[in-house]
C-alpha cells in the first residue's frame, strides 16, 4: 500500500483531499449552488404505485424519483382553509407564509410579503427557471416569479416574468398570456412577445426552435409551445411539434448551466392534476411516467459532473392531492408486466391529505421528516446563502 501511494504524484492526493473536503464542507453546510423543485402537480401516492406497476408490473423496481436520498413528508392547508388550491400551495413555497386560495405570493388584505426564492435565487447572481406542461403563467409557476391577488391575472403574470423577476428561461404553454387584446383580472393586456424580444429573449414556439436556440448558445430563451396546456401525453402523436416535459427540462438545464453562479429551476409535470380532476387513469399514468423521465434527466445531468452532486438541492414534492385515487385490485396478479389495475377515485377535486418530498443533495436532511409546505422556503433559503 505505501509503495503504491508513493507512485502517486503528491499533486493529484492533495488535489482529490481538496475536492473530498469542499464535497464534505457543502453537504454539512447545506449550502447550494443549484437548486431544483420538480413539482407533480396533484399527485397523490397511490399515482406512484400505479404509475409503477403500470411501469415494471410486479416487479420491484422503483421511479427514479424514489430513490432519492431522503422521504419526508408536507402538510398542505392554505390559510383560512382545509383544501388548498395549487395557488396557494406553490405560494407557500415560494414565499414561506400562508396565503389564501387563488392569491399568488400577494395578501389580500395588504400585508407585505417575502421575496420569493426565485426573487432570492436572481438577487445572489444566479440564473432562474420555470418549465411547465400547463400555461406557463398557471398558478405554480406564477408563485415563484410574479406577486398579484388572483391567479386569474395571466397577463400580468406574463408581464412580471419579463419586467420584474426576469425569469432567465421560460417554457411550457400560455401563449395567449403573452398576446392578450383583453385585460385580465388586473387590468393587464399587452403584446408581451415584442417585450420579450427587447429585453433579449429568444422566442420559440417548437420543439425544433427550442433546440436550435439552445445550441445556438441562448441565455434567456421563451417557450410558448400551445396557446394553453401541452397536449397530455396519452393522446400525443408522433409528429407532434410540442416538446415533451423531460425534453424541456433538458434544454433549460443546458441554458442555465452556463451561468457559474449556479440557477434555480422550478419543473412542474402540470398535468397529473388534469388527469385526476377527470378521473383518466390513462392520462395519469402517463403523465406521471413523463415526470418521471424529467427527474431521470435531472439526475443524469447532476451526474455529470460530481461537482454537482455537492451543489445542487434537489426537490421532488407534490402541491396537494386530486382526486382521492386508490387502487383497489387486482388482490393477485403475479409478475406481469400488463396488470389490469382495479382503480377508483373519491371525486374529483383536491384533497386535503398530505403529501410526499422526496430530495437529495445540500440541505435535504432537513426535508426527511413530517414539515408544514412553508418550511420548504426556509431550507431553499438557507441552501441558497
Amino acid at each position: 500500500m505505501s509503495t503504491l501511494v508513493n507512485k502517486i504524484p503528491l499533486s493529484r492526493i492533495a488535489r482529490s483531499i481538496v475536492f473530498l473536503l469542499a464535497l464534505a464542507t457543502l453537504s454539512c453546510t447545506g449550502r447550494a449552488k443549484n437548486i431544483i423543485l420538480l413539482v407533480p402537480d396533484g399527485m397523490g401516492l397511490a399515482d406512484v404505485t400505479a404509475a409503477r406497476l403500470s411501469k415494471y408490473g410486479g416487479n420491484p423496481l422503483p421511479l427514479s424519483f424514489e430513490t432519492l436520498e431522503h422521504i419526508g413528508y408536507q402538510r398542505t392547508a392554505p390559510a383560512g382553509g382545509i383544501i388548498t388550491d395549487s395557488a396557494a400551495a406553490a405560494s407557500a413555497w415560494a414565499c414561506g407564509e400562508k396565503f389564501a386560495n387563488g392569491e399568488i405570493c400577494h395578501h389580500g388584505d395588504g400585508r407585505p410579503h417575502r421575496p420569493s426564492i426565485l426573487e432570492l435565487a436572481g438577487k445572489s447572481g444566479r440564473s432562474t427557471g420555470l418549465v411547465a406542461t400547463e400555461a406557463i403563467s398557471d398558478a405554480t409557476p406564477a408563485a415563484f416569479g410574479a406577486h398579484v391577488p388572483s391567479r386569474r391575472c395571466g397577463n400580468e403574470i406574463a408581464r412580471q416574468y419579463l419586467e420584474d423577476s426576469r425569469v432567465n428561461v421560460l417554457l411550457g404553454g400560455g401563449k395567449t398570456s403573452f398576446t392578450a387584446a383583453e385585460p385580465d383580472s388586473c387590468g393587464t393586456a399587452g403584446n408581451f412577445l415584442c417585450l420579450s424580444r427587447e429585453r433579449g429573449y429568444r422566442t420559440v414556439h417548437d420543439r425544433e426552435g427550442m433546440e436550435k436556440a439552445v445550441a445556438e448558445g441562448a441565455t434567456k430563451l421563451l417557450g410558448l409551445f400551445a396557446d394553453r396546456a401541452l397536449t397530455p401525453e396519452y393522446l400525443r402523436t408522433p409528429g407532434t411539434g410540442e416538446p415533451r416535459l423531460p425534453e424541456m427540462t433538458a434544454s433549460a438545464l443546458k441554458v442555465l448551466e452556463k451561468n457559474p453562479n449556479g440557477f434555480f429551476l422550478l419543473v412542474e409535470g402540470s398535468l397529473v392534476d388534469k388527469a385526476n380532476h377527470s378521473n383518466n387513469f390513462p392520462y395519469q399514468v402517463g403523465e406521471v411516467l413523463a415526470f418521471d423521465e424529467a427527474v431521470t434527466v435531472v439526475r443524469a445531468w447532476i451526474d455529470r459532473d460530481p461537482k454537482r452532486r455537492g451543489e445542487t438541492l434537489l426537490i421532488v414534492v407534490p402541491d396537494h392531492e386530486t382526486g382521492g385515487f386508490a387502487i383497489t385490485g387486482p388482490i393477485s396478479a403475479g409478475m406481469k408486466a400488463d396488470i389490469g389495475l382495479e382503480t377508483t377515485w373519491t371525486g374529483k377535486k383536491h384533497t386535503g391529505v398530505d403529501t410526499m418530498i422526496w430530495s437529495s443533495g445540500p440541505g435535504s436532511e432537513r426535508l426527511g421528516r413530517a414539515l408544514d409546505n412553508t418550511d420548504l422556503y426556509e431550507i431553499m433559503a438557507d441552501a441558497l446563502k
